[in-house]
């Protein structure tokens, strides 16, 4: 028991460590480019601190952990717009844009509706994993082109870092070997510790969750001190599209099957919180410090709930 502890907690900090350093040179890299702050947050920042979720998610479908897997996507989406922009938001309000609302929120609100409908029934096929990839790939596009149409969200080049493109790349790379080897070492102690204390599937899957949405709640708040709401909100939009879509079409695709553990009503209050959060952003084009608490309690219920 002792050692499975000792795994859990050494691949939570290598997951963090390692997914952080991918995601910052992911970030310098993508400045060389001169895109938009949103595609940033939502393309490079919220797709990169959401490998943990596909890594784990992947590894458990193959072993057969499907419950854990899709347990695993629907925890880290309700933590994501629950514990952290709602602890972002609990630190300083997070501005939102209408135009940023009305085209990413909306589509990472249909990704949401869409794993939910896929997992209802209980069942998870190939199919249904295809079509939920097919997503991602639209959605990618959608992203990029939009990006390009953003005239308050473009950055300036950065050609300091021009140079240090060759290092950052080999670093990245490093970074998510890093990245596998901790996912591996997570699922492992953390499955053999949930079945020496008999904890279901549901409940482990929002462990596993919240672990690795962690990488998402360091790089939300580092950009809340650094004021910058549209990274916030990119890497909140950005991490529950690629979970939706990318890391539950990934595990479908690898690794069918039923869901036995998987309750509907944690589906329903997966979209209802998403939904929650978009309308705090919309009301008042921001987020506050007490729309943020109640997103905070809201995620405490959930852990209840699938306890």
């Amino acid at each position: 028991m002792l050692l499975s502890f000792i795994y859990v907690v050494v691949g939570l900090i290598l997951l963090m460590g390692a997914s952080d350093r991918f995601v910052e040179s992911a970030v310098r890299l993508s400045r060389t480019l001169g895109v938009s702050i949103v595609l940033i947050g939502a393309l490079i920042v919220g797709l990169g601190t959401s490998l943990p979720e596909l890594l784990v998610s992947v590894i458990a479908s193959v072993d057969g952990q499907i419950d854990v897997a899709m347990a695993n996507v629907t925890g880290s989406n309700v933590a994501n717009v629950s514990l952290v922009l709602g602890a972002a938001a609990l630190v300083t309000p997070i501005m939102s844009r209408t135009l940023i609302l009305r085209r990413e929120g909306l589509l990472m609100f249909f990704a949401v509706c869409s794993l939910a409908a896929v997992l209802w029934d209980g069942e998870v096929s190939r199919i249904e994993g295809f079509a939920l990839l097919l997503g991602m790939s639209v959605t990618l596009v959608l992203l990029v082109r939009w990006s390009s149409t953003d005239p308050d969200g473009i950055i300036e080049l950065d050609e300091q870092t021009a140079h240090s493109v060759p290092g950052e790349l080999l670093i990245g790379l490093a970074a998510l070997a890093v990245t596998v080897f901790a996912a591996r070492l997570l699922l492992n102690g953390a499955l053999d510790l949930g079945e020496r204390f008999g904890l279901g599937a549901a409940f482990l899957g929002v462990l596993l969750g919240v672990g690795t949405s962690l990488p998402e709640l360091a790089t939300t708040l580092a950009a809340v001190r650094r004021h910058e709401s549209d990274l916030v909100i990119g890497n909140v939009l950005g991490s529950n599209l690629f979970n939706s879509f990318a890391v539950a079409g990934t595990a479908a695709a690898f690794g069918p099957g039923t869901l036995i553990d998987l309750s509907r009503p944690s589906l329903v209050l997966m979209v209802m919180v998403v939904g929650l959060a978009g309308w705090f952003a919309w009301r008042d084009q921001k987020v506050s410090r007490p729309e943020g608490a109640v997103l905070l309690a809201i995620f405490v219920a959930f852990t209840l709930l699938s306890y």
